[in-house]
């Protein structure tokens, strides 16, 4: 798990207050880790292209052209006049070396991208447009410096943003670049030291970034030990019925020792589920929403949820009116996608928003809800996925467009609900079937066109 921050200039100012670290010596250290990334990863006499600006983004591109110079053929290209101290300073060390310059973009092996950084708002001028589509078009390695010029401090992007292969990011992770509308452009991301560990420089902080060796799977060490030990999840069974199915069949494999779906038309189901028309005395947890469309009248629906059961919920719940009687349970898990989150804001009161607004201010909904509901947990669908409850968040950035396909949340559903049932507070259920979810996408072989649920709910063994 890394920490994530909405901004880093005061980790800064703590350096250069606490530490006697200057900007300066800050500055060498970030050329000198995207100057060693560099080294590792590519031949010497290589090309390489500095794209520049007028700030202190530029000033790391232009350090790295100088750490880089006698090794490589290296080229600055200076988009704008510089402006900064630090860009004038860093421009005449490279002047009085003879680091090379150059008037316009070509073929190169690597384009390193140093024309704005994390200060960046609103939309590029004519000119820079024109230049950053040039070097989008290029056929090159592709680094950002910092972050990809063109996001704003809240991982917003304009147009004609840089779209990087690798984001060389300086000092911490910065929570800006895991808004969904990142992900196109910030590539792979590496954190480089400003000369302290990260440890040291990194402050406190709410926010977190969930990495794949952090989940933590369902074990069976107890020997002594029969179906009922582990736990029995109830799903709701709707007109809609696959999409419950298959979210029982992936509860089942993911450890629940019985899964049973509840209904009031006969359906048939895999063997290995039960089927029932009332609620199991002996379930330990619930799941409700995924296909339930209108098969379930209100008074049914009361009667499944007339307990204090763990429950996590989906889809067709999210815009119904028993949704408010459903937060005030206390163990509740809540699994929106953008659509279907916007619906919980505007019934909750919290806010009456598009789906485009949401996705550019994910994080500050995610934050309001999360205050005004803090005994529920959130898990808020995306490309980057948000979990949270109360004041801490987390985000799982594993996700793969293969996910993109429906049925998937159902799966995700189970995965939670087989958790709830074994006795995972939500917070840990919703954490660790996220992780799961995704990295049963990641470890499927075939194309990502091709996912299926089924294929998720196969892959489940080889967690």
């Amino acid at each position: 798990m890394q920490k994530l921050f909405d901004e880093l200039a005061s980790l800064d100012q703590r350096c250069y207050g606490e530490f006697a670290l200057s900007e300066e010596i800050l500055m060498e250290h970030a050329a000198n880790g995207m100057n060693q990334y560099i080294r590792q990863n590519f031949v010497k006499n290589s090309k390489i292209i500095v794209a520049c600006g007028s700030g202190n983004n530029a000033a790391d591109g232009i350090a790295l052209g100088r750490l880089l110079h006698g090794d490589y053929e290296v080229e600055i290209f200076y988009a704008k006049k510089l402006k900064s101290e630090m860009a004038v300073l860093q421009y005449e060390r490279a002047l009085a070396l003879g680091v090379g310059e150059c008037q316009e973009l070509t073929a190169c092996d690597v384009l390193v991208d140093a024309i704005v950084g994390t200060g960046f708002s609103g939309e590029f001028e004519k000119n820079l447009k024109s230049i950053l589509k040039e070097m989008n078009s290029l056929k090159a390695f592709k680094i950002a410096c910092d972050v990809p010029s063109g996001m704003n401090a809240n991982g917003v992007m304009a147009g004609g943003s840089f779209e990087a292969d690798v984001s060389l990011t300086m000092g911490a992770l910065k929570k800006s670049m895991f808004l969904d509308e990142a992900k196109e452009f910030v590539g792979d991301i590496k954190v480089l030291d400003l000369g302290l560990s990260r440890a040291i420089y990194e402050g406190e902080t709410n926010w977190n970034l969930l990495d794949l060796d952090d989940l933590k799977l369902p074990c069976r060490t107890k020997k002594d030990s029969h179906k009922g030990s582990f736990g029995h999840l109830a799903l709701a069974c709707g007109n809609k019925a696959g999409a419950s199915i298959m979210s029982a069949q992936a509860a089942l494999r993911f450890g629940a020792g019985l899964v049973t779906l509840v209904g009031y038309e006969d359906e048939i189901v895999p063997h290995s589920i039960m089927y029932s028309h009332e609620l199991p005395r002996n379930t330990t947890a619930l799941a409700c929403g995924m296909g339930l469309g209108e098969e379930f009248s209100e008074v049914e629906l009361e009667n499944f949820l007339d307990n204090w059961l763990p429950l996590v919920v989906d889809a067709d719940i999210f815009h119904m009116p028993i949704l408010l009687e459903i937060l005030k349970r206390k163990n509740i898990v809540l699994t929106p996608h953008a659509k279907e989150f916007a619906s919980l804001l505007k019934i909750t009161g919290i806010a009456d928003i598009s789906v485009e607004v949401l996705q550019k201010n994910r994080f500050k909904y995610v934050e309001k809800f999360c205050t005004e509901f803090p005994h529920a947990t959130l898990l808020l669908k995306g490309a980057n996925v948000i979990v949270a409850c109360a004041n801490e968040f987390f985000i799982n950035p594993h996700g793969t467009q293969a996910l993109a396909k429906g049925g998937s949340g159902d799966v995700l559903s189970g995965l939670i609900g087989a958790l709830l049932a074994q006795g995972y507070t939500p917070l840990e259920a919703a954490k660790n079937g996220s992780l799961a979810h995704t990295k049963l996408a990641l470890n499927y072989q075939g194309a990502d066109f091709s996912l299926t649920p089924y294929d998720l709910i196969n892959e489940i063994g080889n967690l």
